[in-house]
C-alpha cells in the first residue's frame, strides 16, 4: 500500500507546506494585512447581522 502512495501528498500536508512557504516568503506583516482586508470585505459577522434583522423585524411589526 505504501508503494501506491509514493509521490502523493495529502491535502492537509499540501496546505501546511504552502502555509509555511508563504510565511517564509512574506512574513508576519502579510498575514496581518490580509486579515485586516478580510475583515473589511466580510462585513458584519453572523451575530451582528441576526441582531440587525431582528430589530428590523420588530420595527416592521410596530408599523403595521
Amino acid at each position: 500500500m505504501s508503494d501506491e502512495k509514493k509521490g502523493k501528498m495529502s491535502v492537509e500536508e499540501a496546505g501546511r507546506r504552502g502555509g509555511l512557504k508563504t510565511a517564509a516568503t512574506h512574513g508576519e506583516e502579510f498575514y496581518s494585512e490580509i486579515g485586516r482586508k478580510g475583515g473589511k470585505i466580510g462585513g458584519p459577522k453572523g451575530g451582528q447581522r441576526v441582531r440587525k434583522l431582528i430589530q428590523e423585524g420588530k420595527e416592521y411589526e410596530e408599523k403595521k
